[in-house]
């Protein structure tokens, strides 16, 4: 019992940092209310069930090569650079009034957390190093069953921490002011845009 606190724990902590899938989680529970962060969160699980399962059957292997890497930290510069540039030049739109939000599906916002963590490097970075160490630590010593079960309460951990932060995001449209959404929302962009900078530096330096 007390390993699977342990499991619960880690994946709360991993998933708590402010990272650009949480910059854009909680961007978009400010702009379009906690429906859309949560399946914006439940999009970017199921990138993590993905990849956990590529490290489980040593498929990610072909993702650590140096031309998969090259691609990757591009695409994510290129995703987050419009998303962040897109947030900015859509801050007007905020507000708490559901008659002045622009309409968006939640499939679109789902999509969007899948697509934001699939092309998100570091994501790929964490499963290969925290999710591989764990398989190797456990091999010999955990069932199929029990690594199911332990994966499973990772999830539950980053599946928490994405919900909380959709409901804070989202209820900060009821409890502050619209300037402050905007600060908000503001920094966010600027983060992801931080990031993207950072993903195209790394892009430059694999390829050159």
């Amino acid at each position: 019992m007390n390993s699977l606190f342990t499991y619960f724990f880690l994946g709360v902590s991993l998933a708590a940092p402010i990272g650009p899938v949480k910059a854009t989680l909680l961007n978009t529970g400010v702009k379009n209310g906690f429906y859309h962060a949560w399946f914006f969160g439940i999009g970017a699980i199921v990138t993590d069930v993905l990849y956990m399962l590529m490290v489980y059957f040593g498929v990610a292997q072909f993702i650590d090569s140096p031309y998969m890497k090259t691609f990757l930290w591009s695409f994510g510069f290129f995703v987050l650079m419009y998303t962040g540039i897109e947030n900015l030049l859509t801050l007007h739109s905020i507000s708490t009034d559901s008659k002045f939000r622009r309409v968006i599906r939640l499939r679109h916002s789902m999509l969007s957390g899948f697509l934001m963590a699939l092309l998100n490097p570091l994501t790929i970075l964490f499963w290969l190093g925290i999710y591989g160490s764990i398989l190797v630590g456990g091999a010999g010593k955990l069932s199929e069953f029990q690594i199911i079960i332990c994966s499973l309460t990772i999830l539950l951990g980053v599946a928490l921490v994405d919900f909380i932060m959709s409901i804070v995001s989202s209820g900060s449209r009821k409890l502050l002011s619209i300037r402050f959404l905007k600060l908000i929302s503001l920094i966010s962009s600027l983060s992801m845009i931080g990031f993207g900078i950072y993903f195209g530096i790394q892009a430059y330096h694999s390829i050159f």
